[in-house]
C-alpha cells in the first residue's frame, strides 16, 4: 500500500509539473504587458521599470520559469540579495529557513501563487481561500444528490428491468447526460428563480454568503446553493443511475446471488448485503471523475448563478486579464484532480478485495 501510494505521489507530481509548465508557457506567448496590466493610463517608463524589476519581468523568460517554479515548490531556494526577486521577504512569503549557504538560504514554504494584477496586489492564495471552499460545498452538494438519488434510483431500475418505470429512468437519465450545464443554469435561473419564484422561493442569484439590505451583517443562504447544485448534479446523476443499474444486474446474476435467493434471503438482505457493494466499484470511479470535473465544469454555472466560487472567479480573470489567478486556479484543479485519483484507487482496492495495490 505504501508503495503504490508513492509511487502514485510520483505520477502525481509529473503531471503536475507538466500542468505547470504548459500553463506557464501558454500565458507567456499570449499578447500583452503584465507589468502595464497593474498600472493605469498614466503609467511613466520608470513606473514600469520598477513593477518589472519588482515581479521579475524583466528577466528571460527561462529564468521566470525557472522563479515560477521556485514559488510552487514547498522547498525553495532563495538570494540573500534584498535586489533579487527570489529574495525571501516575509511579506511576500510564509515559511521558514532551513539552511544557510554563501548567497542563498533553502527555505520550507507554503506554495507562493504569486498576485492579482487588478485587486491591489491582493495574493491569489488569499482569493483562493475565499472562494475555493464556495465551490467545494457545491460540488459536495452536487455529488450528494446524484450518488444518493443515483443509486437509489439505478437499483429499483435494476429490480424492474424492463418495466415501465426502467423504461422512463432510462429515458431521464439519458435525457440529463445530453443536456450542457450552461444550458440548464439559464433554464433553471429563468423558471425557478423568476417565473416561479413566488412558489419555489428561490433566487435568480445568490451565494453562500450574503450581506443584509443594510449592511450590518453577513448571513448564511443555504437556498441559494439549490438550483446550482441541481444543474451541476443532473448530469453525474444520469451516469450513477445507468452505471448502477448495469453493475447491479450483472451482480445479481453471479452464482452467490443465486445461492443466498436459494436460502431464501429477501430481495432486500440479497441486495443490501451482498449485491450492492460489489456493484459500487464502477459508480466510486465515476463520481470520483465527475467531482473533480465539477470543480472546473462549475464555471459557467457559477458565473449564470451570481455564485462566489472559484469558477466565477475563473470568469472574471478571464475577462480582465489576470493572468496569476487563472493560473493559480487551474493548479488548484489539478491538485485536486490528483489527490482524489490517489484516493478513489484506495476505496476501489476496499470495496473490492481481489484488487491489489502494489
Amino acid at each position: 500500500m505504501l508503495r503504490y501510494f508513492f509511487n502514485k505521489l510520483g505520477y502525481g507530481i509529473l503531471t503536475l509539473w507538466g500542468v505547470i509548465t504548459v500553463v506557464f508557457f501558454l500565458f507567456n506567448i499570449l499578447p500583452g504587458d503584465p507589468a502595464r496590466m497593474m498600472l493605469d493610463q498614466n503609467e511613466n517608463s520608470e513606473q514600469l521599470a520598477v513593477i518589472k524589476k519588482k515581479y521579475g519581468f524583466d528577466l528571460p523568460i527561462s529564468q521566470q520559469y525557472l522563479n515560477y517554479l521556485n514559488d510552487l515548490s514547498v522547498i525553495s531556494l532563495h538570494s540573500k540579495n534584498t535586489d533579487n526577486y527570489t529574495f525571501f521577504d516575509e511579506n511576500k512569503y510564509n515559511g521558514i529557513k532551513l539552511l544557510s549557504l554563501n548567497n542563498s538560504d533553502v527555505v520550507l514554504k507554503a506554495p507562493y501563487l504569486r498576485e492579482s494584477f487588478q485587486k491591489n496586489g491582493k495574493k491569489v492564495t488569499d482569493i483562493i481561500a475565499e472562494t475555493l471552499p464556495n465551490t467545494i460545498f457545491l460540488a459536495f452538494f452536487a455529488v450528494g444528490i446524484a450518488i444518493f438519488l443515483g443509486i437509489f434510483l439505478g437499483i429499483l431500475s435494476a429490480l424492474y428491468k424492463d418495466t415501465a418505470f426502467d423504461k422512463t429512468i432510462a429515458i431521464i437519465s439519458t435525457f440529463g447526460m445530453s443536456l450542457p450545464s450552461f444550458f440548464c443554469a439559464i433554464l433553471a435561473a429563468w423558471i425557478f428563480g423568476f417565473v416561479l419564484n413566488e412558489y419555489t422561493g428561490l433566487n435568480m442569484t445568490g451565494s453562500l454568503y450574503e450581506v443584509d439590505d443594510f449592511g450590518e451583517g453577513v448571513h448564511l443562504q443555504l437556498k441559494n446553493s439549490i438550483l446550482p447544485a441541481v444543474v451541476l448534479g443532473i448530469r453525474p446523476l444520469g451516469v450513477v443511475i445507468q452505471l448502477m443499474r448495469n453493475s447491479l444486474l450483472e451482480v445479481l446474476n453471479q452464482d452467490y446471488i443465486r445461492t443466498a435467493k436459494a436460502k431464501g434471503l429477501s430481495m432486500f438482505k440479497i441486495v443490501y448485503k451482498h449485491a450492492l457493494k460489489n456493484a459500487l466499484n464502477p459508480v466510486v470511479t465515476a463520481v470520483s471523475g465527475w467531482f473533480a470535473s465539477m470543480l472546473a465544469g462549475s464555471v459557467f454555472v457559477e458565473f449564470i448563478f451570481g455564485w462566489n466560487g472559484l469558477g466565477k472567479e475563473i470568469v472574471d480573470a478571464l475577462n480582465n486579464l489576470d493572468l496569476p489567478i487563472i493560473m493559480g486556479s487551474v493548479l488548484v484543479i489539478a491538485t485536486t484532480f490528483v489527490v482524489i485519483t490517489i484516493l478513489v484507487d484506495m476505496i476501489y482496492a476496499y470495496l473490492d478485495p481481489k484488487i491489489k495495490l502494489n
